[in-house]
């Protein structure tokens, strides 16, 4: 893979590029987290990818919800990918551990809070967030958002963005928790949608619920991915001249 990312290097610099020596070093490292996601991606079938914060602890309802949920999609066959780390992360995993279901943790490198939960049965370790989200978002079918700070809004309008423009296809979205949720729906529908920032269809995309069965039957319709298929295998990539 190293010699494959130099060779790519020596090409650009053939081609006439300029390359500064800092900003070679920086794209191999970038191609790395990409690459090694999806090498480990190929090892799972597409599964439901579930966000939230990492500071909810196990007496929060939104813990045993998503500890819920993850037990429920073990149990019809769905893998769980989460960002490896705890609080709602950890519930969704512990819940697919308990029923014998797979939960793949996709960690971060943090100074502080990030260290990989004990549910997880699969990881992998990354350097930069982008890349990251990257895998998060092609390991899965389906995406579920629960309560969670900065990263968690980061996540959710960075899926919701590329499935408004059409960068990757629709696919069930959903908010678990209605009281929290209602203010930034409430919001985007007096000021986003009002002022025709935009599109009337666009809240369309996701669904606000409480009912994680929601997720369960968005699951089992879309049904099962063999391991050696992924949804985004069928989207062209235009490389530029």
């Amino acid at each position: 893979m190293d010699k494959l990312l130099k060779d790519w290097c020596e090409e650009l610099k053939g081609r006439g590029d300029k390359l500064a020596e800092p900003d070679v070093e920086r794209g191999l490292a970038y191609a790395e987290d990409l690459l090694q996601g999806l090498v480990k991606l190929r090892t799972f079938p597409q599964g439901v990818s579930i966000f939230g914060s990492a500071r909810l602890g196990e007496k929060s309802p939104y813990y045993q919800s998503a500890r819920k949920l993850g037990g429920l999609l073990a149990q019809h066959g769905h893998p769980v990918v989460t960002g490896g780390g705890h609080g709602i992360m950890a519930a969704a995993s512990q819940g697919a551990y308990e029923y014998g279901g797979r939960a793949l943790g996709l960690n971060i490198q943090l100074p502080h809070e990030q260290t990989l939960n004990e549910w997880a049965t699969d990881n992998l370790e990354f350097r930069y967030f982008f890349a990251r989200k990257v895998m998060l978002t092609m390991a899965a079918k389906v995406y579920v958002f629960y309560p969670g700070g900065f990263g968690t809004l980061d996540e959710f309008f960075d899926i919701l963005v590329l499935m408004q423009t059409g960068k990757m296809p629709t696919m069930p979205m959903f908010l678990i928790g209605k009281t929290f949720w209602r203010p930034l729906e409430k919001f985007i529908a007096t000021r986003l949608e009002a002022n025709k920032l935009i599109e009337k269809g666009d809240r369309a995309i996701y669904k606000i619920t409480d009912n994680v069965m929601d997720v369960v039957k968005a699951a089992e319709k879309i049904g099962h991915h063999k391991i050696d298929e992924n949804i985004y295998d069928n989207m062209t990539i235009k490389k530029r001249n």
